[in-house]
């Protein structure tokens, strides 16, 4: 790439940014390549001839701009630049047995014809892609959104400290402003809003980027797909597993929602890897979605290989963080007033009902952090209060502690020592012997000191019961302990979020 090519189209594009072109058109722009610079005439290159077409109805205004970045005037010639098709040659293929074992769940009746059908009549349609919206046409993986789907916007997006990061970097993706972010990782326990985000990003762009083609797919419907263009294969379709490939390389932006379903796959991840790997070295976009952090995939008996955790961490990991009191009355109060908002909309009697602040501040003090089960608890205390109010009462703190118990029933679950011992264990990779034992090194304290936290959280143990369970420790020891978490957890959010993790799998 010419130096001063690239220079020039820098600032030019910085101007083009004031120019109010919209984010696809932006987006458009900061895809193409500077490639020559030669007698008042910039080159750019594109690989699509969409682009090339877009950009051309905005010549003059991008001609303005480069030449009030270079003091003269600047020609610009948009050339299309097809790249060779470079095929996959996997060798990730699936044993009988696991063939075997995935008969079920891909030949159903609820699942979605194969992909081989649906290459079929997709190309019925339309036989040679010209830009954006034939191949978008052509390609089977690209999918119609569901009205449930459609709900699940930015918009509609509850922020809080705990997800601000995470809601920031997937706009920026959405809007495809930034390549810092690839891949995005974001990870989190369930039920925080992680599928909100990844649907909020393929619905951004299905409605308003059009020059993008993005598929978003959970880990079990991508394996589904690639099992049934295996057993295609296998039955004499020598074309279906190269066609499925080939249909992946081709689009722009691919979400991955529940990856840590897929990592227990040994012998199948490795056709994923072979499409991750594709993607991010033609530049494409790639956002997963996981309950752990990258370097904690895998099962708990075997760690997924370290090439693959750092290709996916390698970009930009981000935690969503179990939300806080503050979060979780955000989050009800919400969820309460958009629920009286749609009664009213759709002259509803069920919603009519009034929650008063003080209950909702009880509501938020004693809800769980799962955010569906918070959003249905609301649901479920204001048809309660409606359903009080028509017979002459207000809810009570004693209706809600009732809902409460059925919302959250893990919450009121009885928990040993031994089951939080267990849990840590398997969390941290330890054995039982070195979390009781007498060992210091740092990598048994944190967890010892975990499990003591959880042990007096969670139990009625006093700390000197708690101290026999833990190698017959002092009082003191153990007040260490819980002293030293509570410390820890205030300033360090990663570190709160895997003990609330740990927690969560305690009462599960």
């Amino acid at each position: 790439m010419d130096t001063e090519a690239r220079i020039l189209w820098e600032d030019a594009v910085v101007q083009l940014k004031e120019k109010e072109l919209g984010a696809s058109t932006i987006a458009m722009l900061e895809s193409c390549l500077p490639s020559a610079l030669d007698e008042g005439t910039l080159t750019v290159a594109t690989n699509m001839g969409f682009v090339k077409r877009t950009l051309e109805k905005q010549r003059d205004v991008i001609e303005g701009c480069l030449e009030q970045a270079a003091f003269q005037p600047i020609r610009l010639d948009i050339v299309v630049e097809r790249k060779a098709d470079d095929s996959i040659d996997t060798h990730s293929d699936l044993t009988k047995e696991e063939i075997t074992s995935w008969q079920e769940d891909v030949t159903t009746k609820d699942v979605p014809p194969s992909i081989t059908e649906r290459i079929a009549s997709k190309v019925s349609q339309i036989s040679t892609p010209t830009d954006t919206l034939a191949r978008r046409n052509m390609n089977p993986l690209v999918e119609d959104i569901s009205i449930n789907d459609s709900e699940l916007t930015f918009d509609t997006f509850i922020e809080g400290e705990e997800n601000r990061i995470a809601l920031q970097a997937a706009k920026q993706v959405a809007n495809g402003m930034s390549k810092n972010f690839n891949p995005l990782f974001i990870y989190g326990k369930s039920g925080l809003g992680k599928t909100h985000l990844l649907k909020a990003i393929y619905n951004y762009i299905y409605f308003n980027d059009p020059s993008r083609i993005c598929v978003y797919k959970t880990s079990r419907d991508f394996l589904n797909d690639y099992v049934r263009a295996l057993n295609d294969k296998n039955n004499g379709n020598n074309n279906a597993l190269s066609a499925l490939t080939g249909y992946y390389q081709d689009i722009d932006i691919l979400i991955i929602d529940d990856f840590q379903w897929l990592t227990e796959r040994d012998r199948t991840i490795d056709y994923f890897f072979d499409i991750f790997n594709y993607l991010k070295d033609h530049d494409k976009q790639i956002v997963i979605a996981a309950d752990r952090q990258p370097n904690q995939l895998g099962s708990t008996k075997k760690k997924m290989d370290e090439r693959i955790t750092s290709r996916v961490g390698g970009g930009f990991p981000i935690a969503i963080q179990i939300p806080d009191y503050e979060l979780k009355l955000t989050l009800i109060k919400t969820f309460y007033e958009r629920q009286k908002e749609e009664g009213r909309r759709e002259h509803s009697s069920l919603y009519s009902g009034s929650i008063s602040p003080e209950l909702l501040e009880f509501m938020a003090e004693k809800s769980g952090t799962n955010i569906r089960t918070i959003k249905t608890f609301c649901h479920k205390c204001l048809i309660t209060a409606t359903e009080r109010e028509k017979l002459g009462y207000v809810l009570e703190k004693e209706d809600v502690h009732r809902l409460v118990k059925e919302s959250f029933p893990s919450e009121q679950k009885i928990v040993t020592i031994e089951e939080i011992q267990h849990c840590v264990e398997a969390d941290y990779g330890i054995n039982h012997k070195d979390l009781i034992g007498s060992k210091r090194n740092k990598e048994l304290m944190e967890p010892r000191h975990v499990a003591i936290w959880l042990s007096r959280n969670l139990t009625e143990y006093t700390l000197a019961d708690i101290g026999e369970k833990f190698g017959g420790r002092s009082h003191a020891t153990v007040k260490h302990s819980i002293e030293w978490v509570d410390k820890e957890g205030k300033g360090n959010r990663v570190f709160f979020d895997r003990i609330m993790r740990i927690k969560e799998n305690v009462l599960e």
